[in-house]
């Protein structure tokens, strides 16, 4: 108890900022291990893309589960119009355009 008074206060902010920051970063951590029980590297692949949408939807703060269903929904508008950017489509975006 009176050695964490010795340390300084610096110190033990930093600790619980770097805390914070190894949570964020933990199911990436987490995705890479999991990678290795793919099967085969295509299946790894489409795991890591799977893997980046989710964190794209955590930055954004928007559901993961609506998100998805709107991609479903609206994925095939965008086969033949080769004018439309998928961009369009990302959370980030649709959060900005008020659809999500």
């Amino acid at each position: 108890m009176i050695l964490t008074f010795l340390i300084p206060l610096s110190i033990r902010l930093s600790k619980l900022r770097d805390n914070a920051r190894e949570n964020s970063v933990r199911p990436l951590a987490l995705g890479r291990k999991n990678y290795l029980f793919c099967g085969n590297h295509d299946a790894a692949e489409n795991a890591a893309i799977i893997y980046t949408f989710m964190g794209c939807c955590k930055l954004a703060q928007v559901d993961v589960r609506k998100w998805l269903s709107h991609f479903f929904t609206h994925i095939h508008e965008y086969d033949n119009d080769y004018s439309r950017d998928l961009m369009e489509l990302l959370p980030h975006n649709l959060k900005q355009k008020g659809i999500l």
